[in-house]
């Protein structure tokens, strides 16, 4: 075999070697690059509507501003002028109470309303000197002199229930005792009513004072009983009947003296409002 050949045999080897490591070579970085550990790609999303722009939640502390409706003002109702509450307000009063002015205890006796020869169901005998009133009065009345009694004062019962026969006597009596023949003074006010108009008929009044007096008049009223009856009465169903400044409304001399019963409600808003009866009773009339 000549040296040639023999060369040639070496290079082949030494070439085949060659060849086959760099084939395996290939081969492992192509193993370690794809298959062991690689990351696997990642998936491209399908196409879909745009995002929309996220919206941060709204706080406890921090709630969204809302815009309150203007409220609609409720109308007051209309009040009936011609109702007691629609006398009064034109009068600039406050309403009166709800009441039945037909009841007995409302009964409005005076020159322009006759009662006749009414008389009270049932009478009653109260007082140290024998005085009559309408029995449905006997306890409101003996609890307003009880109280002026705990306060120290003295309270004496003058007069109570006259009839019709009583007051026709009483009304000649005073007229002939006075040079009147009417019952009034010399203002045009009545110092005794004609039988029939007189308050005492009703059963529901008492002249109060503290000691007997066989001339009643106007200095009653620096008395402390009269004081202390004008500011509590109400406190019992009384009013005071014929107030100072309201003789024209009455046509009644002022009487210190002279309390009426017409009941708790009626009593509060007369005493409270500066009226007469007759200013009251007109509301329901």
């Amino acid at each position: 075999m000549s040296i040639w050949r023999v060369l040639r045999i070496i290079f082949g080897i030494i070439l085949a070697a060659i060849f086959a490591a760099v084939v395996y070579l290939h081969s492992a970085n192509w193993i370690k690059s794809y298959d062991i550990g690689a990351p696997a790609a990642e998936p491209i999303p399908a196409a879909t509507e745009p995002a929309q722009e996220a919206v941060p939640p709204v706080s406890e502390t921090e709630q969204p501003l809302t815009v309150e409706p203007t409220p609609v003002p409720t109308p007051e109702p209309t009040v009936d002028p011609e109702s007691p509450a629609g006398r009064a307000a034109a009068l600039g009063l406050p309403a009166p109470p709800e009441i039945d002015i037909t009841s007995w205890e409302f009964i409005l006796a005076n020159a322009d309303n006759s009662i006749s020869e009414y008389a009270p169901p049932t009478l009653v005998t109260l007082g140290t000197n024998g005085q009559t009133f309408d029995s449905r009065i006997q306890e409101p009345l003996m609890n307003m002199c009880a109280a002026a009694n705990a306060e120290g004062l003295t309270t004496f019962l003058s007069s109570g229930y006259r009839s019709y026969s009583d007051q026709q006597a009483n009304f000649e009596r005073v007229c002939r005792n006075n040079g009147v023949a009417d019952g009034k003074d010399y203002r045009g006010f009545y110092i005794t009513m004609p039988a029939g108009c007189s308050e005492h008929q009703t059963g529901l009044v008492c002249d109060i004072t503290d000691v007997y007096y066989p001339i009643k008049d106007s200095s009653i009223e620096n008395t402390a009983t009269f004081k202390y009856l004008r500011d509590h009465c109400q406190d019992y169903g009384f009013i005071l009947r014929f107030p100072k400044d309201k003789e024209d409304v009455t046509g009644v001399m002022y009487e210190p003296f002279h309390f009426r019963y017409v009941g708790l409600e009626a009593a509060k808003y007369i005493m409270e409002n500066g009226l007469c009866y007759e200013e009251f009773y007109a509301l329901y009339n």
